[in-house]
């Protein structure tokens, strides 16, 4: 199970990544193609080039946690594009993402705020 919280700091490589890649390349990754640090504890998402398979690299404060997804039939419907190669999103957009869904196409409500300013 996934621990994710609308704190935890989501960003999605939007190209491909060889998967044969472990822990350490896809912290390289992270720190040189992302510019971002593999050790915040933010999560980082990666899909292969055929696109049935997804990886989650998390670093929980001892450790690094990969989680893999390989899909039995079919291909991820969607994953974010465009010029940037890192796009942050949020938690239940990655929920979405990992049940193979489209987030853009889901009608959720926006996110709770206080009116506390």
């Amino acid at each position: 199970m996934i621990q994710i919280t609308p704190k935890t700091p989501l960003y999605v490589h939007t190209g491909v990544v060889d998967f044969r890649k472990g822990i350490d390349g896809l912290c390289g990754v992270c720190k040189y193609q992302l510019k971002k640090d593999p050790l915040s504890g933010a999560m980082f998402a990666f899909i292969n080039r055929s696109k049935i398979a997804l990886k989650i690299l998390v670093y929980d404060g001892q450790g690094f946690w990969v989680y893999h997804k390989r899909l039995s039939c079919g291909k991820f419907k969607w994953w974010p594009g465009g010029d940037d190669i890192c796009s942050p999103i949020i938690a239940r957009e990655l929920y979405v993402l990992i049940w193979n869904g489209d987030p853009k196409k889901i009608n959720m409500q926006e996110d709770w705020r206080s009116i506390d300013k």
